[in-house]
């Protein structure tokens, strides 16, 4: 523990949390979850896709009831512009009805076209009835109806179109007018429709692949991180776990054989090892546990409440800390408490192995941050290397940083002591 200081102030932040809260693997979603999903997209698009519906239907009425008054007002008798009127209204209107229905809207509106060119006075250019109509029921028949329906329709648009110029005045021998109008009129509307659907279910299939990648990607990362846990919880109870119980046997079978020396310190040191042996075990059972997904109900990780039972079994294993509380304590948000233990844990281990017997521990409570502060004698000799890595107080930096914290340790300058400081900011400062 005790080499060249050692200081670090990381501010950036981090999105991992802490060990003993972490994140959750991912999981694919249920069957019926994903159906209700599916379905309230379907409903949303539905919604959406009526409400368009009705605005390009009135849009096309307003439209052509406005080139009814514009053109036919002076060329149809009163009856007939009025019958027409409504006509309009309805056909128009029915732009708006089901898909299934595109066929039939489609011949309405064929039929609508060719009435109106033949009710126009003879020598009289008949109006442009519901030419906006007309457009629109040859693209809902592209769009939605397919096979034989798709055909025929646009055949009945098509046709209409021919027999409204013809009628209107278009000689029969101008087949290229004939033509070009059907195209226009029909054929270009319907080709929109037909490539827009295919666009769409292309689009729509290739998003279906993708959430199926991300299905299987999410699947294969949580059955991978399912794996690596298992692993580490074998690698655990096979081996740690088995020495640790070890330990705690051998301790306690040599303090029952040495309790009739009672001045003899060592049935109180074995003591020490095994309830130290016991309370690893513990803290491997829970361990095991939480890599097996599969917690203990009453299990929870220690926190600030245990603080008095670990400071008394370090005590127990002959370390004299001087605890002190200031300012007024509150309760942390459980990783967060765990992690302020974790590092309390560290320190009074580090002491223990390294300093001269003793430790002054500060918990200071502020408005925005709790602050650790650990001061210790160091050893004379020198159990470390200075090359050696310092994992414990790596663990104490990483704790702190996954919090926004900060951590800092090293020898007082001057004098002969270590002093480990960790800042941990609180929520809502």
């Amino acid at each position: 523990m005790h080499g060249a200081p050692v200081r670090t102030d990381d501010h950036h932040h981090t999105t991992a949390p802490p060990p003993e809260d972490a994140a959750p693997m991912p999981r694919r979603r249920s069957p019926a979850a994903w159906r209700r999903g599916v379905s309230d997209r379907v409903r949303d698009a539905s919604g959406s896709l009526a409400w368009q519906s009705f605005m390009v239907a009135g849009f096309c009425l307003l439209t052509d009831v406005f080139t009814l008054s514009y053109e036919g007002a002076d060329v149809y008798p009163a009856a007939y512009f009025w019958t027409f009127l409504v006509a309009i209204v309805l056909v128009d209107m029915a732009l708006a009805s089901a898909a299934r229905l595109s066929g039939v809207v489609a011949f309405a509106q064929t039929a609508l076209a060719v009435a109106g060119t033949l009710a126009a006075p003879h020598g009289v250019p008949p109006p442009d009835l519901n030419d906006t109509g007309m457009l629109i029921a040859a693209y809902r028949a592209g769009a939605w109806l397919s096979g034989r329906s798709a055909v025929l329709a646009l055949c009945s648009l098509a046709a209409g179109s021919i027999v409204v110029r013809m009628v209107g005045g278009t000689d029969l021998s101008d087949w290229r007018s004939l033509i070009f109008g059907a195209v226009k009129d029909a054929l270009l509307a319907w080709l929109v429709g037909r490539y827009t659907t295919a666009r769409g279910a292309h689009i729509a299939e290739l998003e279906q692949r993708a959430e199926r990648e991300r299905e299987r990607a999410q699947q294969a990362l949580a059955d991978a991180i399912a794996e690596e846990r298992s692993a580490i919880a074998r690698d655990l109870h096979d081996v740690i776990s088995h020495h640790v119980s070890a330990i705690g046997v051998h301790a306690g079978a040599a303090r029952l054989g040495l309790s009739a020396q009672e001045k003899s310190p060592v049935p109180a040191a074995l003591a020490a090892v095994e309830t130290s042996s016991r309370a690893a075990l513990l803290d491997l059972r829970r361990l095991l546990d939480f890599l097996h997904n599969s917690p203990a109900e009453d299990a929870r990780q220690p926190g600030l409440d245990d603080l008095d039972e670990l400071v008394h079994a370090v005590s127990a294993a002959g370390l004299r800390a001087h605890v002190t509380v200031e300012g007024v304590p509150r309760k942390l948000p459980d990783s967060l408490d765990i992690a302020v233990y974790r590092v309390v844990q560290e320190v009074l281990t580090n002491a223990l192995r390294h300093s001269g017997g003793t430790v002054d521990l500060a918990l200071r409570y502020e408005a925005a941050a709790i602050t650790v502060t650990a001061v210790n004698p160091m050893s004379g000799v020198r159990h470390r290397a200075d090359d050696t890595p310092h994992r414990g107080l790596e663990g104490i930096s990483s704790r702190a940083r996954m919090f926004n914290g900060v951590a800092s340790y090293g020898p007082v300058p001057g004098g002969t002591d270590w002093k480990t400081t960790v800042t941990f900011p609180l929520d809502g400062s």
